[in-house]
This record gives C-alpha cells, structure tokens and sequence, in this order.
C-alpha cells in the first residue's frame, strides 16, 4: 500500500551547543512529518519544548498515532485546494480539518497540509499565510528582512561582538550573573552605541524577590528589553514589574494561546510578544496573535525554536515577510548548527549583511533529500489508517542535557 504520511523524529547532533537558563542543547529535537497526496507531497515540522508548552517529542509522537486523519485526507482528495485553503486561512486549520491537541500536533499537522496545497496551487510561502501587515515604511514586500543576533552562554561577548555582526538587534541569553549579564550589555552598548536595541532573555529565570533589582541593573547599564524574566504565567507580579522596571517587558513561554494574550493584556504585564511558529500552534495561529498584539498595541518578534531542522525555518520567515512591522525576527542558527541538513535547498543568511531574503518555489520551498531518511520512525497507508513502525533513527547525544 502506497505510504501517504512518513514521520520523521530528528535528533541531529548540532556543531555547535546553544546554552540558556532554562536549557542546554547539543542536538536538535524536532518531528518532521511528510503528506503524501494525488502525487503531490509537503512537509511539516514541530519542535516541541516542555518547557514551553508542556510537550515533548515524545508526547506528540504518541498524540499523532492516537489522531484520526481520515477527514484531513478526504478534504484533500475531496475539495478543490484553493477553496480549501481559503477556508483554512479564514476559519482555522483545527475547525476545519477537525484536528484537537497541543500546539505542537496542530503545527505539525498544519504546516505539512499548507506547504502540500502550496505545491498544487503554486504559491510561496508567504502567500500561505493570508493577508499581510502593515508594510509602510518598512520596505517593499521582497526587500530583505534585518535579522537579530544572539549571544548565548556558550560565547564569550568578546568572541560575540568581533564575529557575528552587522548588528540589527541583539538578544543576550541570562546566566546566573547578574553582574556578568550587566556587563556583557555594557560592552555591547559601548561597542554599538544607541542605535540597537538590547534585549536580555531571561527564560523564566528571575525570582519576584529579585526581579526589580536586577531589571534596574540591566536598565542602568542600557538594556531596552527584558524577556520572560518571571515564571511563565506569573501576571500580577509581570504588570508590577512592568510598571517599575524601567524596562520593556517581552512575553515568550508565558504566550502560548490567544487566552494567553489576552489575559497577558489584561493584566497590562508585558510590551511585546515572541511569537514563534511551532509554540503558538502553526502559523494560522501565529499570525492571529500578531494581529491581535497590533489591535492592543503590543509589540511583536517573529522569533524560533533553537534547532529547527527544515519547514519550521521557512514558515516562520513567510511569517516574517508577511508581517513587516515586527519589532525583530530571528533567524536561527541551522547554518552554523548542522553542516549536513535534511532538506534542501538549505535555508540562507546572508551573514554578510545579516538578512533574509523570501524562500524561492511554491510552498515553504524545501524538499526532504537523502539524510533525512535514516531519521524515519513511522510510516501510514492511507487505506489501512494505521502507523507502522520503520526503522530506528541512530543513536545520538541527549537533545536538552
């Protein structure tokens, strides 16, 4: 019976480690999953991070063989793509296609149906994704995008500052310094002058007791931005800190959901939310989150999961070049993680200039090539609706030590 679905789970050993106060990574982490349908296929991923959102690979893996996907599979036959496309866009990917779960199942699910229709209807990434944003004075719809840089803990700010510019704007990963934090946004500062902003991420690592202190250290020393300082959810105490800080408060772990946003504005506890593709549940329901931070005048980031290995990558940059205004996008690092990857044509920085250009061809532009194959866990006929298990994919390293 013909394979309409293959499930990949990647744990590619990265080149280089990515540290930060809520986890140290040495290999990605991520499912990528291909549909297969009328010949024409497309490829979706999700990284989950339980930290985040509560899931794991695991957890997604076991969710996806429990769901049933009889009614995705006959939309695709059964309806004409563009108007199941603009039904999608318009009414959600979940509502339409019937699909419940956690975030990282329904991008999953939900970027592999987009780059399929993609492929048949002809259309880039960015047109996937529906209306655009506010492009005034932001450029024209293909110029590049400004990407940020980010100094993580496992680089000095020295080593930082001397290789990984131009610099757009800078995110610098906590440690458990305080001090050491201050110093290294002195030296960026000092290196850069005023005309970049700073943004130290936290990653839920401040306690109440300390927050205001160390938010008015980093202030003190010239930081915009402060992200998810507190432990996810924490609103109350976020709106204090906001209101004294001094600092611009950035939401990430905490933004997972619309009620997330919402609750996040009522309690008048943040700035500007990170909004990244697989968290968020897809990038449907990203870009209604983006929508909804304009209408209450949040600030936003078009942000990334560390170690995205393929579509997640192009789908958040569509988003990105969908929605102009972002306050900054991230570009990830797959270039300098993985000098083998499993898709191709492998997703660009200029590192030149640090910026982005659109991802060429229809759908998110990538195909899987022949290093994703040792990485295949499960395998589904369409006729039968059931998950065969393939063969294991090779041992590695733990994804998050």
């Amino acid at each position: 019976m013909p394979e309409t679905a293959v499930l990949h789970r990647v744990r590619q050993p990265m080149h280089a480690r990515f540290d930060h106060p809520a986890a140290r990574r040495a290999t990605s982490d991520s499912l990528v999953l291909r549909l297969t349908c009328e010949g024409v296929s497309g490829i979706g991923e999700c990284a989950p991070r339980t930290y985040v959102t509560g899931e794991s690979t695991d957890s997604v893996l076991d969710a996806l063989r429990r769901t049933p996907l009889e009614r995705l599979f006959a939309l695709l036959h059964g309806e004409p793509p563009a108007e199941l496309l603009d039904r999608t866009r318009r009414e959600g990917f979940a509502e339409v296609f019937g699909i419940t779960g956690g975030n990282n199942l329904l991008c999953l699910l939900e970027t592999a149906v987009l780059d399929l229709l993609g492929h048949r209807l002809g259309l880039g990434a960015a047109e996937l994704i529906g209306d655009a944003g506010p492009t005034a004075g932001v450029g024209a719809p293909e110029a590049p995008l400004p990407v940020s840089q980010v100094l993580d803990l496992s680089i000095t700010v020295e080593e930082f500052l001397a290789t990984r510019g131009p610099f757009h704007f800078v995110k610098i990963k906590a440690s458990d310094d305080i001090e050491r934090d201050a110093r290294s946004v002195r030296a960026v500062r000092a290196h850069l002058g005023d005309g970049v902003p700073v943004m130290v991420d936290a990653n839920m690592s401040w306690t109440e007791a300390t927050a205001l202190s160390h938010a008015w250290r980093l202030r003190d020393a010239g930081a915009d931005y402060v992200e998810e300082p507190l432990p996810k959810g924490s609103w109350a105490a976020l709106g204090a800190l906001r209101r004294r800080a001094g600092l611009k408060i950035m939401l990430d772990e905490s933004l997972c959901t619309l009620d997330d946003a919402r609750t996040a504005v009522e309690a008048r506890a943040c700035d500007a939310f990170n909004i990244r593709v697989a968290k968020n549940g897809g990038p449907l329901r990203a870009a209604r989150l983006i929508e909804y931070a304009r209408t209450h005048g949040i600030a936003f980031q078009i942000g990334v999961q560390v170690a995205e290995v393929g579509p997640l990558i192009n789908a958040g940059r569509a988003l990105a070049f969908r929605h102009r205004d972002a306050l900054t996008v991230e570009a990830g690092q797959s270039d300098r993680f993985f000098p083998e990857m499993i898709v191709s044509p492998r997703p660009v920085v200029d590192r030149r200039a640090n910026t982005l250009s659109p991802a060429p061809g229809s759908g998110f532009g990538l195909t899987l090539n022949d290093a994703a194959e040792p990485w295949a866990v499960l395998a589904l006929a369409e006729e039968s609706g059931s998950w065969r298990p393939l063969t294991a994919p090779r041992p590695t390293a733990p994804a998050s030590l």
